[in-house]
């Protein structure tokens, strides 16, 4: 993800629950609570546990786990500088993080919380998803321009793709297909996971930076959060089926399979929910009051609660990017 981590040590854990009042909106959600986290470091993504209800926040030098509920701190998974992103597999309890200033990937226990290993990859693992279909965890290297494929049950990397580009997020269509946002080029690649290989470039030009990215399975649809706008692709094809404004900042893209919303999280304070109509029909019905710098997402599609990790941004130097404010980091949590 785009933002740039705050080199802070950890010191300490303060976490706190309060409920803002907010109005509502066109699409139900508003802000439920907050979860503060009174110590130092920066963040990327944030994931919701696999039905454990905790969600696992990555915040410079370790991830945070919370109670979803209450923002009560559950533990940490230590020494993972740079972190970027948490997957899971649940079948192994299994998590793992990718840890960008390492270039590497931390497995652990989801029910103890202690770390089982750490896995070389390529430079600045970004990005992290497990592929049910294929059983493995892939990385979005940013440096080396590559994916790194690992086999989670040996802990052990099992293949390197080049991919041509900086690989942004991946998903995957649970047949055989990843398909990987390739942000410097305004590419989705797609990578055939039997073979290793990319098959395909897809050119979303005239749209900017792809970098969330999200899919719905059943109408083989894919959601790529752009430069102020969410674009639309067929996944058979690479044909773009719309292009839909939104505000900028986007680092961040959801899909909610059961409310059929498309979440994408917007650094200027803005959450465009945008409804699928059908495979060829989309609708922005909203743009929830956030907090500026609440650029990446997380979802968890049992209770469609949307988390945004946020923090208060120091004013803004000609030429630089704003720098957090120590000590004001927090999570968001929308709902319905």
């Amino acid at each position: 993800m785009k933002y740039s981590f705050i080199a802070f040590i950890t010191t300490a854990f303060l976490f706190a629950f309060t409920n803002p009042t907010a109005a509502q909106s066109g699409s139900g959600y508003k802000i439920d609570r907050v979860f503060h986290i009174a110590s130092g470091g920066g963040w990327d993504y944030i994931a919701a546990g696999p039905g454990n209800g905790r969600i696992y926040v990555s915040h410079g030098t370790q991830v945070n786990i919370l109670d979803q509920k209450t923002g009560d701190s559950i533990g940490v998974i230590p020494n993972t500088t740079g972190v970027h992103g948490i997957a899971f597999v649940p079948s192994l309890n299994k998590g793992l993080t990718s840890n960008g200033r390492l270039n590497n990937v931390t497995v652990f226990d989801l029910k103890t919380n202690a770390v089982l290993s750490q896995i070389a990859t390529g430079q600045n693992p970004d990005a992290i998803m497990y592929d049910e279909y294929s059983k493995k965890i892939i990385t979005c290297n940013g440096r080396s321009n590559d994916l790194s494929i690992i086999d989670p049950v040996s802990e052990k990397l099992v293949a390197t793709i080049p991919v041509g580009g900086k690989p942004e997020t991946a998903v995957s269509d649970q047949a055989g297909k990843i398909y990987v946002n390739i942000e410097n080029k305004n590419e989705i690649s797609v990578i055939n996971i039997n073979t290793n290989k990319v098959e395909a470039s897809w050119s979303i030009a005239p749209a900017e930076g792809p970098t969330g990215l999200a899919i719905d399975i059943k109408t083989k649809r894919l959601f790529a959060g752009c430069e102020k706008l969410l674009v639309v692709v067929d996944a058979t094809n690479g044909k773009v089926i719309d292009k839909i404004a939104i505000a900028d900042g986007c680092d961040g893209v959801a899909f909610d399979n059961g409310l059929k919303y498309i979440f994408a999280s917007c650094g200027t304070g803005k959450l465009a929910v945008i409804q699928e109509v059908n495979a060829d029909h989309f609708k922005l019905i909203d743009n929830v009051e956030t907090k500026r710098s609440a650029r990446t997402i997380g979802l968890d599609e049992t209770t469609h609660e949307v988390f945004l990790p946020a923090a208060d941004l120091e004013k803004a130097v000609a030429g630089e990017r704003p720098k957090m404010v120590p000590g004001t980091f927090q999570v968001l949590v929308l709902k319905k």
